[in-house]
This record gives C-alpha cells, structure tokens and sequence, in this order.
C-alpha cells in the first residue's frame, strides 16, 4: 500500500469511528473527513467537497423538502384510520390486509424514512390489547414495514446513492430509475411473503394497558392546510417523482426538479425557510455529500481498486455471480446492522463490490444496487434505530424477535440479489 492509501484509508476508518461513536452529530464526522483530505494533500477543495454539488445530492436535497410539505397533508391520516379499522375486525384477512396498508403508506415516504415508522409503532403501541388482533402480533411486521413500499414510486435516496458510487468507481453506464424500483417492488413482495407465512410464529401477549386514543391523535395531528395548498402539494411531489424517473430523457433538468418544487411550496407557505433550510441541509444530505469526497479519495489513491483485485483473486474467477453479489450485500447489512451507519456501511463496500465486479468482468450494476439497498435491510439485530424500537415497544424477548427476524433478513437480501441480477444481467 501507499502512502496514498493509508492515509485516506485512516481518513476513512477515523471518520466511521467517529459515526460509530456518536461524539459528533450525524452528519459532522464526513465534513471533517472532506476537511483531513484537503489538510494531507489527497484531494483539493474542489475535490473533497464535491459531492455538495453532485447532481444527485441536489436531487435528494431538494426532494427532501418536498416530502416535509407532503407529511403536513391528511394522507397519512388516512392511513392511520384505516390501520384503526382492519385492526377492530380481527383476524387474519386484516392482519394481511394490515401490511398491505402499511407498505401502501410507505409508498409516500419511501424506503427507511425515520419519521413513518415512528409513526407507525407510535400508534400499534397505544391500541389496547384485542384477542382477535394482539398487537404483539403487529409491531414487528408492521414496524419492519414501514421500510419496504408496495409501489416502490419514491426510491429517490437510494437511486442517488446508487449512481453515485457507480460514478465514483468509474461507471457511467447510466441507471434507470424504473428499474431500479422494479428491483425494491421485488424486494417488498418477498418481505411481503415472509410476513403472511410468519404469522403464526408471532407471539401473542398485551404491549400496552387501554389508552387514550386522544394521545394518539395529538401526536399524530396534522395542521389542517386549505385543500388547494394540500392538491398543490401532492401535485408537486408527483411532478418530482415523475422528474426524477424521466432522468433518461430530461437530462439535467431532472436533477433540479424537485428543488424548484420546493421553491414553489416555499412560495405558498406550505413550509417556512427554516423547514426548507433544515431538510435540504438534513444530516443525511450532509452524511451523502461528505462521503462521495472520501469515496472519491480512496479511488484516487488506487485503494478500491487494489481491493477488488485482492477480493476477486480470492473468489477466485470462477465464482458465481450471484454468491459474490451476495457476500457483499450481507457485508454491508451486517455492518450497517452492528453500526447503525447504513451510507457508512454502503460507502464501503459498493465501491469494493463494483471494483470486484469490473475486475471479473461483470456488469457492475446488479451489485451496486443490491449493495446500496441491503444497507437499509438488515435489522436482525434490535442494536439501534427501528429495530430497537420493536423489541422494546412490542415488548419481546430476544428470541421472539429472532424467530421472526432472522429468516427475514435472510429472505430478503436473497430476494434482493436475485431481483438486482435478473433486472441488470450482470453479463
């Protein structure tokens, strides 16, 4: 190794331990990391900070703050009230039926959005205990939910991060937006099945005593907006999405699209400046920028391609695509699992995975789409975030837990790497 590389590896390392640690706020550690590149002389200003003026940084920046306008609408007020409904009949009809409302409401959202499954467990946890629908047997399933929408429309952050690092190795091939959801709508039915088979594995105990469901409704109260401001919005977070997926065709005007929806909703007063402010500047944005000068340094310096050459030479080449596809999405779901970190996991190993790929001579597509989306499907571990949400609210024992999620997670980075190679041939 050279200097080169030890240095922007140590950059790399300093920078999880740091998101590891929880020392620095969420999306601080990458900007110091952009600040140590410039300092040691591996990359310049331009270069350490360039993923704050990547295409698809903008994208997600200002898709960001549409989607804080479309939270103040009534929609997911409408599927708490369905949720309420199904749960009063009983059964296992509503309990499917259950799921499929969920995932439907995760469509709005999409994919790992903090705010719908706090949402989501908030409101299992205060339905009082009914013997035809135990709520034990609806926080796991319904909370895992949350992150995998049935019409998977709005996959903006992981397409962004997904091209990102195929850029960043070096591909330019391009990405369809379609797709690409076509690969997470196949990753949502294998969840899909997997939680209509375990039902029975679910235990049957009360989480909470009778509540008041005013408490319910005061969290979940959605400021009433007029319903030309609330059409306006919906309209505007459809326009984004459809933006975003005609990326082939619009060219760069895609990219910008749902910023200047969110001017637009700035303009109405759907938001103040202060929301728009904070969500395109949200952690994550910061965390998305940061990392795409790192990634950029460690491939500069020869770092991801020495280590593809050293990982495909130790498959050997003969190795199936499918296993070394998979060996790379359980890596990053376990680290991002054991961490908390899913870009810090995704960060790491896409790069690597698409390295190995292209130096087997594979289409590194199907990899780094099956990379990036297992970084927000681990789980199996109630360590941090949602999953420890769970345990605690659904009040289970670790081995109840396991028994559901552990064939989960299996399931679904299986269904995930088969859907990625049969949407995006590796050959």
């Amino acid at each position: 190794m050279t200097l080169h590389m030890i240095l922007a590896l140590g950059i790399l390392i300093l920078m999880i331990g740091l998101i590891m640690s929880d020392k620095m706020a969420f999306g601080a550690p990458p900007i110091l990391a952009c600040l140590l590149l410039v300092v040691t002389g591996l990359s310049t200003v331009q270069e350490a900070f360039a993923g704050f003026v990547n295409p698809s940084v903008i994208m997600i920046a200002g898709f960001m703050v549409v989607m804080a306008a479309l939270m103040k609408t009534s929609l997911i007020g409408k599927v708490q009230a369905s949720m309420l409904s199904l749960v009063n009949k009983g059964g296992y009809k509503s309990y499917a039926l259950l799921l499929v409302v969920v995932m439907l409401g995760a469509s709005l959202p999409g994919a790992g959005a903090t705010g719908y499954y706090v949402l989501i467990l908030s409101l299992i946890s205060t339905i009082p205990y009914n013997k035809k629908m135990p709520t034990s047997k609806l926080m796991m399933p319904l909370g895992f939910a949350t992150n995998h929408p049935l019409i998977p429309f709005n996959v903006a952050l992981f397409y962004g991060v997904t091209v990102s690092v195929l850029e960043t190795a070096g591909y330019h091939g391009g990405l369809s937006m379609t797709k690409f959801a076509v690969v997470n709508f196949i990753l949502a039915l294998g969840f899909l099945v997997w939680s209509l088979v375990a039902y029975r594995l679910l235990p049957d105990h009360p989480i909470s005593e009778a509540s008041a469901m005013d408490e319910v409704a005061a969290t979940a109260e959605i400021a009433a907006m007029p319903t030309w401001k609330e059409y306006t919005t919906i309209a505007l977070f459809v326009l984004s999405v459809v933006g975003m997926m005609l990326m082939n065709v619009l060219g760069n005007a895609s990219f910008v699209i749902p910023g200047l929806a969110g001017a637009i909703l700035l303009f109405m007063n759907v938001l103040d400046f202060k929301e728009a402010r904070d969500n395109m500047g949200a952690p994550v944005i910061l965390m998305m920028a940061g990392v795409i000068g790192v990634a950029d340094a460690l491939a500069n310096s020869g770092f991801t391609a020495m280590i593809g050459k050293v990982v495909a030479h130790s498959l050997g080449t003969n190795i199936n695509p499918f296993i070394l596809i998979l060996i790379f999405a359980l890596l990053t779901s376990t680290c991002a699992t054991f961490t908390g970190s899913n870009m810090g996991s995704v960060f790491i190993f896409a790069p690597i995975a698409i390295a190995t790929s292209l130096s087997l001579g594979l289409n590194p597509v199907a990899a780094a789409v099956a990379v990036v989306v297992s970084g927000w499907n681990g789980g199996y571990m109630p360590i941090d975030g949602m999953p420890a949400m769970i345990l605690g609210m659904g009040k289970y024992k670790l081995p109840q837990f396991w028994l559901f999620s552990v064939p989960m997670y299996l399931i679904r980075i299986i269904v995930l790497c088969a859907g990625a190679m049969l949407i995006f041939p590796v050959n």
